[in-house]
């Protein structure tokens, strides 16, 4: 840990963002995990569960697209209390469903799409605020501590919404209720410390230029084209695409590999539970390296790592081999990510950043579903072997473009992203500033 590293956790206004965004993760970490449980229970039926996560998925991309533009035109922090605010009513509506029995496929159905909704309209909000709260010079440790948190509730998130299911699923969403609360208390407290104009720097950013009538196609597509002329961003951006999709399809065909070979779903769980304690180290680990190591640097380890990890999938069949396997692909993923969003916040300008930010989720977002079709599929066409090369040759290419890229592969450690993002400035035009 550096000698600057204290002063984060003495930012009060940055606590605060960061309790209201874990309140809002562990509500939809909670929900994510109790849907289609609830309806494997409620229909018995699979492919019921799979039209639920598929649509509630395409409506957050859709969603989330839409929500970029909002945060670039509103007060940020303003719309992290509404939607919190928003999470409250249909959280309290689901528990008061779930108590009266009148869970069903279309009420699990609507409840998914209108917490996706949600979640895509006002998250993109909260994300680019906290370029408005946090220092440049200490964004990488604050998107690193952010990565910690986020291990953590993906590691804490299944336990406890086992607990809770298996009490009843009203506890879910009373669960949700005081996670949503406790955000938008959060995120109200932040707008009064440091005042609800704050973020709205995106409005101040455009005052001074010609007024033009809003559009959201103009606006994002603006957000996009400023993206993919930033070499350093772009290569970024693409090669995160692709090594999630390698990634994560060379996983999941190594897990269903083991569950196909007789292992219990028993092994299947402490396997996960491993890679996950696994990244939650990493996590921990990474306010330590970002401001020490180059985020270019952290990011072609992050891709050799993974890409290793996948070549020996090919080879190593065993569970606890496997999940030794996994555990080195993760580890060094909070850091790598950190870095990258971290010097994406600094270089981009805040009348951008919500659009920017989107773009990037939606990219990775969008990859997610296609690993477990790859995997799938793959494994019922092709075999284990196979599938687990064409992961592999996905994540190879991620690294060899890491690799061939100069503007990625010399983005410095934290102190000198400022410096360095300058050098490939442009100027914010009318349009996309507002």
């Amino acid at each position: 840990m550096t000698t600057t590293s204290p002063r984060l956790w003495r930012q009060t206004p940055y606590l605060l963002w960061l309790t209201s965004d874990t309140g809002k993760g562990l509500a939809m970490t909670l929900f994510s995990f109790a849907v289609p449980l609830l309806a494997l229970v409620i229909t018995n039926d699979p492919a019921k569960a799979g039209i639920i996560a598929a649509v509630g998925t395409i409506v957050r991309l859709l969603a989330t697209l839409t929500g970029g533009v909002l945060a670039d035109r509103h007060r940020r922090i303003l719309m992290m209390t509404l939607g919190a605010a928003a999470g409250v009513l249909v959280a309290g509506a689901f528990t008061a469903m779930a108590l009266a029995g009148g869970i069903d496929f279309v009420s699990l159905l609507l409840f998914e799409v209108l917490l996706a909704g949600v979640a895509g309209l006002f998250s993109p909000a909260g994300e680019a605020a906290l370029k408005d709260i946090v220092p440049g010079e200490m964004m990488g440790r604050a998107q690193a501590a952010n990565q910690g948190r986020d291990a953590a509730l993906q590691l804490a998130g299944g336990p406890i919404g086992g607990m809770l299911l298996a009490a009843g699923g009203w506890l879910i969403g009373a669960a949700m209720v005081i996670s949503s609360l406790v955000s938008a208390v959060a995120a109200w407290a932040l707008g009064r410390r440091v005042g609800w104009e704050r973020a709205g720097a995106a409005d101040a950013a455009a005052s001074a230029l010609p007024a033009l009538p809003k559009n959201g196609l103009r606006e994002l597509r603006e957000g996009v084209r400023w993206l993919f002329r930033r070499p350093d961003l772009s290569t970024g951006t693409v090669v995160a695409t692709v090594i999630n999709l390698g990634l994560n399809a060379g996983i999941t065909t190594m897990i269903y590999s083991v569950l196909q070979a007789g292992h219990s779903e028993a092994t299947i769980g402490w396997m996960m539970a491993a890679s996950g304690a696994a990244m939650l180290v990493g996590a921990l680990l990474a306010p330590t390296l970002v401001p020490r190591i180059g985020a270019g640097m952290l990011m072609i380890l992050g891709l050799f790592a993974c890409t290793a990890a996948i070549a020996g999938g090919v080879f190593v069949e065993t569970p606890w081999g496997v999940a030794l396997l996994i555990s080195a692909a993760v580890f060094l993923i909070p850091a790598l990510n950190a870095a990258f969003s971290g010097y994406l916040m600094v270089a981009t300008p805040t009348a951008l950043v919500g659009r920017v930010n989107s773009v990037g989720g939606v990219l990775s977002m969008g990859a997610m579903p296609l690993s477990p079709l790859i995997a799938g599929f793959g494994l019922a066409w092709a075999g284990r072997g196979p599938t687990l090369i064409f992961s592999l040759a996905l994540c190879a290419i991620a690294l060899i473009m890491g690799v061939a890229s100069r503007p990625l592969r010399s983005i410095p450690a934290e102190a000198g992203w400022v410096e360095h993002a300058e050098q490939y400035e442009e100027p914010v035009s009318a349009a996309s500033a507002r």
